[in-house]
């Protein structure tokens, strides 16, 4: 299910995101790389590739693995989005979505990576680092 039109910007406001399809499933990711990143797991949902950063000049990329780039806000450092290299699509911070509408979390992956100082109440698919890496990784060239 998707919701159209989400809205955000960062916190100075130097940065503006325009989702056209923002999914309303959030996902967690609990990776190394997630949780040094912002400190515990990276509650975004999926918004395809139609997303458009107005203020993209103040947007900062960092390639976090060989497949996807995170960017963030040079002057504030929001988080703004994790995205694929090759798509590009887009994971956004829930949290950076104004008016949202009924989200749910809905699946957990790199379970296998979550510490044990905190955990979810609520049931979700549950999925590892190697089964997220088999059904998303791109093919053998």
């Amino acid at each position: 299910m998707t919701a159209s039109n989400a809205m955000g910007r960062c916190l100075c406001g130097a940065v503006r995101i325009e989702v056209a399809h923002a999914a309303t499933s959030v996902g967690a990711c609990h990776c190394n790389i997630c949780r040094k990143w912002g400190g515990g797991p990276l509650l975004a949902v999926e918004c395809g590739t139609e997303v458009e950063l107005k203020g993209e000049e103040n947007v900062t990329l960092f390639a976090s693995s060989d497949w996807a780039e995170r960017g963030f806000c040079r002057h504030c450092g929001t988080h703004l989005f994790y995205r694929l290299k090759q798509g590009p699509h887009y994971h956004v911070p829930v949290g950076l979505l104004d008016e949202a509408p009924d989200f749910r979390l809905e699946q957990q992956v790199f379970i296998d990576e979550k510490p044990a100082y905190y955990r979810f109440g609520n049931r979700t698919r549950e999925m590892t680092g190697a089964e997220v890496f088999a059904l998303y990784a791109p093919p053998p060239a």
